[in-house]
């Protein structure tokens, strides 16, 4: 094999090697104290809706424009701002993980990932008695 044939394969390995970890998600999941800590940093924030402080969202007005509170597990509260349309079951979520930059005291999400577990609390209870018939 030539020498430059060498060369062509190694550039072509490393180029593989770059895109792949430009592709992996690098953010961490954070509570409200520790994403504030990383202000401008791109985190995850696992946290639930704080249904006591009123939802801003006017679709007439703005469908791209949601203002809410999310408390994290440690009981911290943030302002949340996300520039999109509302996810439709945010209200019954059990959990949400929001995904975006502490900006101040303002979380602005880029993306909204919704957690309910009381989905699938039938599909665990018919499971578990499938199992324990088998038994």
């Amino acid at each position: 094999m030539k020498r430059s044939h060498i060369v062509i394969l190694v550039a072509i390995a490393i180029a593989i090697g770059a895109l792949i970890m430009l592709s992996v998600d690098f953010s961490t999941y954070d509570t409200v104290a520790s994403a504030r800590q990383k202000q401008g940093k791109y985190v995850h924030l696992i946290a639930r809706l704080d249904k006591s402080i009123p939802m801003d969202y006017d679709p007439a007005k703005n469908p791209n424009y949601l203002a809410f509170s999310a408390k994290d597990s440690l009981g911290n509260v943030t302002k949340v701002v996300y520039h999109n349309t509302k996810p439709a079951e945010l209200e019954q979520s059990e959990r949400i993980v929001l995904k975006g930059k502490m900006q101040g005291d303002v979380f602005e999400c880029s993306d909204i990932l919704l957690k309910c577990p009381s989905k699938y609390k039938d599909d665990k209870k018919a499971l578990e008695k499938t199992v324990g018939e088998k038994m």
